[in-house]
């Protein structure tokens, strides 16, 4: 009973997933045309953020490694230009956390904040 209330004092398996850094502006003409045929998730996270946390944890604890999408990471206190140029590129307003799903060079759709994690990212796969 109390494992449950508490959870087990024993480790538990971390989960990774096969993020590829957005570093780059570069990248994201990249995106544009690898989306053309297969899609490509977003995952724009911000660092200092306690809700932007608690979200990017659950989407890694319910992510399907099986999903066939490239999967990019954007820290985006570490590249500000890269964030700012996603929202004019695919034509999003900026959020925190916020997942874009780009199929055939547009955003097919976006979440952010909790509703990441209720988008059914493998709708758009």
């Amino acid at each position: 009973m109390f494992k449950k209330l508490f959870g087990s004092s024993e480790p538990r398996e971390e989960k990774v997933l096969p993020w590829i850094l957005l570093t780059s502006l570069d990248q994201l003409q990249e995106i544009s045309e690898k989306s053309k045929g297969k899609t490509q998730l977003i995952f724009k996270h911000s660092t200092r953020c306690g809700i932007s946390r608690m979200v990017i944890n659950q989407f890694i604890e319910n992510y399907n490694l099986e999903t066939n999408a490239d999967l990019y990471y954007l820290d985006l206190l570490s590249y500000r230009d890269v964030s700012n140029e996603v929202g004019y590129k695919f034509n999003v307003i900026h959020q925190s956390p916020q997942l874009l799903i780009i199929k055939n060079d547009i955003v097919a759709k976006h979440a952010s904040h909790g509703a990441i994690n209720n988008l059914n990212y493998a709708n758009y796969v």
